[in-house]
């Protein structure tokens, strides 16, 4: 197999496996969300101890200096944030609201690039990010509520990726430092929910808590796959197949968990989907542009 085929191979696993992670966070829903999470962070802290022992990572903890630690405390908060509101929206009958709320991430990417990075917007980029910024106002206008939980996803994760594309850290010594540093707070609440008879720990089955440990695998795996994609592939194809995880949510919500799909939803949809085709043919279009540039002055 290529290195281009590989590349592919896995893209598609962690873009799958976090388009289909619903079914397994609907699995354990007999725990409360906030348990789920905090399950999340232990299991996932051993895992990502085991792997950095296996690739020889451990040593790049010591060259981190304190200034990056507290960086990382940042975006581990940000991403815990995410993560609890993502499977609080699940256990709530919201996971269309949850694909929304990744479809809209790239182009919130686009403003805090403009923002906070000094990268200059380009007409077709704005013109994209106006309209799905339509389609989020005509939920609002004809729902007459705020999807806060789809943007609440959209900008916790745009913020986490801001802050972790200035540490330029590797994504796996990273998210270990992350989640180390929730670790005592997801021990101290799964102890003290032990310590009064409720949670799994307590008063769930064996079946139970392993299928809540589960949820560090659902983690890594998709992260480690992420990362031999990224060193394999282009960041614009890339771009293309991050759509097909809030695109198998999608599918998942209407066909499998039989969501309501409202008319004002196909409009929502409808201009956020048309946004990001014109984000995705504008970059292709424009990577096309500068590697003829590029060429050029080569020759």
């Amino acid at each position: 197999m290529s290195d281009e085929r590989r590349g592919f191979f896995f893209a598609f696993v962690a873009y799958g496996t976090w388009g289909v992670a619903p079914v397994y966070f609907k699995l354990v829903e007999f725990a409360s969300p906030l348990e789920i999470v905090t399950h999340r962070v232990v299991w996932s802290v051993l895992i990502l101890a085991i792997l950095l022992v296996v690739r020889r990572q451990m040593y790049a903890l010591r060259h981190l200096g304190w200034s990056k630690v507290g960086w990382l405390a940042v975006s581990g908060t940000l991403v815990c944030v995410n993560w609890l509101v993502f499977v609080w929206a699940l256990l709530n009958e919201r996971m269309l609201e949850t694909s929304l709320g990744y479809y809209i991430n790239p182009l919130v990417n686009i403003v805090l690039g403009g923002l906070f990075l000094a990268e200059r917007l380009r007409r077709a980029q704005m013109i994209a990010v106006f309209i799905a910024t339509c389609g989020v106002l005509n939920e609002i206008v004809a729902v007459g509520v705020v999807p806060w939980a789809g943007l609440t996803l959209a900008v916790t994760f745009g913020f986490y990726g801001l802050v972790r594309k200035k540490l330029a850290v590797d994504s796996a010594v990273g998210l270990g430092v992350e989640t180390t540093l929730l670790l005592p707070l997801a021990i101290g609440y799964l102890a003290y929910i032990s310590f009064t008879g409720e949670g799994s720990l307590a008063a769930g089955s064996t079946e139970e808590i392993g299928l809540l440990a589960l949820g560090g695998v659902v983690t890594v795996i998709p992260l480690v796959c992420f990362a031999a994609a990224a060193l394999r592939l282009p960041l614009t194809v890339l771009g293309f197949i991050q759509y097909l995880a809030p695109s198998l949510t999608f599918l998942l919500a209407v066909f499998v968990y039989d969501e309501p799909f409202r008319l004002s939803q196909t409009i929502t949809f409808g201009c956020i989907w048309f946004a990001l085709l014109m984000f995705s043919l504008e970059g292709l279009y424009h990577q096309s542009r500068l590697s003829k540039n590029i060429a050029g002055k080569v020759t």
